[in-house]
């Protein structure tokens, strides 16, 4: 077999758009159009990390750590149990523990018993964690805004729309 440059023109624009295409043209017979939403899903998700993370490796987080602040954050009086937390950053209890105990060092949270279970341990924001946290989250929902900044607000409005509809379909079936 002889070896013959890939065509890559685009079919729609962008990378998914040319995968499709060359799809079309060996297997016309396979409907491939489910990669345009969801390949584009995927690779928004690859590109948009390395654009959003900056504001939090500046504040020596992990990543991840600032999940659980923002979750701490957004549920008054700003402690949660490690499950609820787990559930609320949709990780698992044992990946939360690592969060957690990084974050206790570093005094943005802190651990300790629930007090309707002895056993049971409740999760703090200290005034530190809650400063960072509303200072990154300005950071975060400019960079955000920016990302999306391509799209006009009635745009911006439609795709949040569908977004939620699928995520609330696969939610539910999974």
């Amino acid at each position: 077999m002889e070896y013959q440059p890939v065509d890559h023109g685009t079919t729609d624009g962008d990378a998914v758009g040319t995968i499709v295409g060359q799809w079309r043209a060996r297997l016309p017979d396979l409907d491939a159009s489910p990669l345009l939403i969801l390949g584009r899903i995927h690779r928004l998700a690859t590109l948009c990390d390395p654009l959003l993370r900056p504001p939090f490796a500046a504040a020596n987080l992990a990543p991840g750590d600032f999940d659980v602040l923002a979750a701490l954050r957004r549920v008054p009086p700003h402690a949660l149990s490690n499950g609820d937390l787990a559930r609320a950053t949709l990780v698992t209890p044992g990946a939360m523990t690592k969060r957690i105990d990084r974050l206790t060092a570093t005094g943005l949270v802190t651990r300790d018993r629930a007090p309707e279970d002895a056993r049971g341990r409740v999760v703090m924001l200290t005034a530190d964690g809650e400063r960072l946290v509303d200072r990154l989250m300005a950071a975060h929902m400019a960079n955000e805004a920016a990302i999306l900044s391509a799209l006009d607000s009635e745009e911006s409005q439609q795709l949040a729309g569908l977004l939620g509809k699928l995520l609330a379909s696969v939610e539910a079936s999974g």
